[in-house]
């Protein structure tokens, strides 16, 4: 039987009691509608449309480029996974594909993601990002355009993960593996920054594991769709967010 935590439970009486979104002064009509289109525009405004961070010229290893949007680029890295946020627009809206983990597995069981997993061996963040999306979903490689990338995010066991932005002509016919997903669901972007969506606190869901005492840290969620999106996948999702409204990414 598994150990691994399985983090907060959805519980809408919860009170999380961190400042509002940054998104919440702005009016209705910036945040709503929100198209494929003016995501890919505010991705190249803030230069993340395009090829992912490739490494520079004298470079240690494929990561380099990766580290290079890093606030400390000389973070030791003991392993990297890639994710793939994969957009499409329906009804004028871009929406994202996420998932939730099968309650199965090892780590992160029943939690809310994008696709995604180890890279292997030679492998980039986006040809991983791809394989894994059709091994977890079903995802056809050949119908995601890769567009960009979102910053990489750095875990408490050193692991880097490399988040992919990809597009898809249209909602895609998804055939989940239940040995890794129990759901596929899609939500709107505008879904996410509509007001009481958002919420943030200060806490450690790991205390009940911790030999050191309860380390509190900045947690920000989404509560769309029935699901508790928190963690790593709430903030790229934070990001997602932020930049497809045009609001600066801190540093």
């Amino acid at each position: 039987m598994s150990t691994a935590e399985p983090g907060p439970p959805f519980d809408p009486l919860r009170r999380l009691l961190a400042g509002p979104a940054p998104w919440a002064t702005l009016p209705a009509a910036r945040r709503r509608p929100i198209p494929l289109e003016s995501v890919m525009a505010a991705l190249d405004a803030a230069g993340q449309l395009g090829p992912v961070p490739a490494p520079t010229a004298g470079a240690d290893g494929p990561l380099d480029g990766w580290r290079s949007v890093l606030p400390d680029r000389d973070l030791p890295v003991t392993a990297a996974s890639a994710v793939l946020v994969a957009l499409f627009e329906d009804g004028g809206e871009a929406r994202v594909i996420l998932t939730r983990r099968s309650a199965e597995l090892r780590t992160h069981r029943g939690q809310v993601s994008f696709p995604g997993g180890r890279l292997d061996e030679g492998e980039d963040a986006a040809g991983a990002a791809l394989r894994e999306a059709e091994e977890e979903i079903g995802l056809d490689p050949t119908l995601v355009r890769v567009v960009g990338w979102l910053h990489p995010l750095y875990t408490l066991n050193a692991t880097l993960i490399l988040p992919v932005v990809g597009a898809l002509v249209e909602r895609p016919v998804a055939a989940p593996n239940p040995a890794e997903v129990a759901r596929v669901f899609d939500v709107e972007l505008a879904e996410l920054v509509a007001d009481g969506v958002y919420r943030a606190d200060t806490w450690d869901p790991y205390e009940q594991w911790s030999a050191i005492g309860p380390q509190r840290r900045e947690l920000w969620f989404f509560d769309v769709e029935g699901e508790r999106v928190w963690g790593a996948t709430a903030r790229m999702l934070h990001e997602l967010a932020l930049v497809s409204l045009g609001i600066p990414v801190p540093g």
